[in-house]
């Protein structure tokens, strides 16, 4: 068969393929290659140096990082933690490990503690100025002023132009009250370095000296440096309206308010410009924006209060005086402002409980002892009035008002030589020209001189008012509502001839200004010594608003004083039930005794004499 395949013979199952092994080819190696060659050979280089480890810290900087990390992160309990394991480690010596706890430990309020720890860092790096910063930071907090000022002046010696160390040290000598210092110190921080607060604490210094213009100096350059803070922006206005120069002033508030719209202390001095000229209504527009952010805020309460005053509506205003004395209690303008508003509704009760109160807050407030006196005298307590009147003209110097509200109720009183002698103080404060009179306060003199037959000459009609001067920062008021929306109280009088006194201008309400100084004003007061005298305060008409006559409540003739409305008499006391006993009651024998023998009774005892 073909293909060489035998016929009859059985095909094979599958094809079965042969199988061709190849030899491997071989590679000449390096020790093959003929090196008799043209071809050169490369060199070998210098040996690779072996990387160097990193540098091992001391055993006292190894946590270091590890600390701050924590630290910054506010995890105290793990940054304690290491700080206990670093200072086993290194037997107390690391730095900043006890850096480190010391800030703990006065973010804490250990502020002992923190400060024996700095201590410690000063002796182990005493050329540390940060170091010496810290132990003063910490005798500051402790109150030891000049202990921290000590550091301070030890501490500027490492580092003359440090910033912080400079405004420290104003800090320290303005607390000391030792304030040319401090400006000296502050003024050399902003040749340093210009800083908002150093600004601010100058400011602050000259408030406290009463320096108002130098005040103003130093806020126009704070305001120059940051134009956008409202804070300083705010702060400017209000000095502008305590020296009465109100554009200015509604122009650096129009600015705050610019820059933040819901600022709440411009916008509360913003209406309290408007209510000291007579817009209540804007004003207490103003206030409703100011609530929205501080809805329990005592000055707003009050200047609602005393906006609602001004309209009139003597509930609203009681209401929201009432809500400011719940929010703060120890404000004496509220009060001040409560015994006002119930002098004028005639509840003189109410008065003298809110005056009495005002009176123990600010002792040296002769207006406060005005107001009291004219509510002792409706509540026919003549003794008291009295001596209310005396400590408010020993208080005062300059106002008129005063002598002459004590020379009306004397003449009312009968007493014409005693008022004579008061209505002559009160010519000579006028002649003195420090504080001008209204219409009715005139026409009050001009007629209690008639009915004395004094003052001929009539000084206080000719007398020139006075250009307003700025008046140095005081607990006096430095916004006041006009006499106009004063509603004087109703008072029946008896015509009896031309003796009579019509009345006088009734009292101004006033408005507390939104003062941020005046905490620290306080303190200061409340270090003076007490065998200081005391100095005169502003003149009341022109900041606290005119005191009131007495002439305003009632008329000269006929009964001095109208009686209240409700009057204790002998009748209501005796029908008041007998005071409880105080013997102790019988012992169960002596009842008996008494039940077996009972006393002869009333009858009995009357009857036995006559037998």
């Amino acid at each position: 068969m073909a293909d060489g395949v035998r016929e009859g013979s059985p095909l094979p199952d599958k094809t079965v393929l042969t199988e061709v092994v190849q030899e491997p080819v071989k590679i000449a190696g390096a020790s093959d290659i003929d090196t008799s060659s043209d071809v050169p050979s490369i060199p070998a280089g210098p040996p690779k140096p072996k990387p160097k480890r990193a540098p091992e810290l001391p055993i006292f900087e190894r946590k270091n990082w590890l600390i701050h990390l924590h630290y910054v992160r506010k995890e105290f309990d793990t940054c304690k933690s290491l700080i206990k394991e670093s200072m086993a480690e290194s037997g107390g010596m690391c730095e900043y490990a006890v850096y480190v706890q010391a800030l703990i430990l006065r973010q804490e309020g250990r502020i002992q503690e923190s400060l024996e720890l700095f201590q410690t860092c000063t002796l182990l790096n005493p050329h540390s100025a940060d170091n010496l910063k810290q132990v003063a930071r910490s005798l500051f907090l402790l109150a030891r002023h000049k202990a921290a000022l000590d550091v301070y002046n030890e501490a500027i010696k490492l580092n003359e132009r440090d910033w912080e160390i400079a405004h420290n040290q104003g800090v320290c000598n303005m607390y000391l009250r030792e304030y040319d210092k401090a400006k000296h110190c502050l003024t050399q921080a902003l040749t340093f370095k210009r800083h908002e607060i150093t600004f601010l604490m100058l400011g602050k210094i000259y408030l406290m000296e009463g320096n108002i213009n130098g005040a103003i100096d130093i806020y126009k350059q704070a305001v120059e440096y940051s134009p956008e803070n409202p804070d300083m922006l705010t702060t400017l206005g209000l000095l502008y309206m305590q020296v009465t120069q109100f554009q200015k002033a509604f122009e650096n508030l129009g600015n705050a308010m610019t820059y933040d719209p819901s600022h709440v202390k411009a916008i509360m001095a913003a209406g309290s410009m408007m209510q000291t000229h007579g817009d209540f209504d804007v004003a207490l527009n103003k206030y409703r924006v100011a609530a929205v952010g501080t809805p329990e805020s005592p000055p707003l309460w009050n200047n609602i209060g005393m906006a609602f005053f001004g309209k009139k509506k003597y509930v609203a205003a009681i209401s929201c005086l009432k809500r400011a004395n719940y929010l703060a209690p120890f404000d004496w303008k509220i009060l001040y402002n409560l015994g006002l508003v119930h002098l004028t509704m005639q509840q003189y009760a109410s008065a003298f409980h809110f005056l009495s109160a005002a009176i123990n807050l600010r002792p040296k407030m002769s207006a406060l002892f005005s107001l009291l006196a004219v509510a002792l005298s409706y509540l026919e307590d003549p003794d008291n009035a009295k001596q209310a009147y005396e400590q408010a003209i020993g208080l005062d110097q300059k106002d008129p008002n005063i002598p002459l509200n004590f020379a009306i109720f004397l003449y009312n009183k009968g007493d014409k030589r005693e008022a004579s002698s008061q209505f002559r103080e009160f010519e000579s404060r006028v002649k003195a020209g420090q504080m001008s009179l209204d219409a009715e306060s005139q026409e009050a003199a001009t007629k209690l001189a008639t009915a004395l037959q004094v003052g001929d000459s009539l000084v206080w009609k000719t007398q020139p008012k006075p250009e307003p001067q700025p008046e140095a920062p005081s607990d006096s008021n430095a916004n006041k509502l006009p006499p106009s929306y004063v509603k004087e109280p109703p008072v029946s009088q008896k015509d009896t001839g031309p003796a009579e006194v019509p009345p006088s201008p009734a009292p101004t309400p006033i408005i507390p200004p939104y003062d941020p100084y005046e905490d620290d004003r306080q303190s200061r007061a409340s270090h003076r010594q007490e065998a200081e005298t005391p100095t005169p305060h502003p003149a009341p008409n022109r900041v606290m608003g005119g005191l009131p006559p007495l002439a305003a409540m009632g008329g000269m003739g006929g009964k001095a004083l109208p009686a209240l409305s409700r009057t204790i008499r002998q009748s209501d006391i005796d029908k008041l039930p007998p005071p409880p006993s105080t013997e102790l009651p019988p012992s169960y024998d002596e009842a008996i005794d008494e039940h077996e023998h009972p006393p002869p009774s009333k009858e009995k005892r009357q009857m036995e004499p006559a037998m």
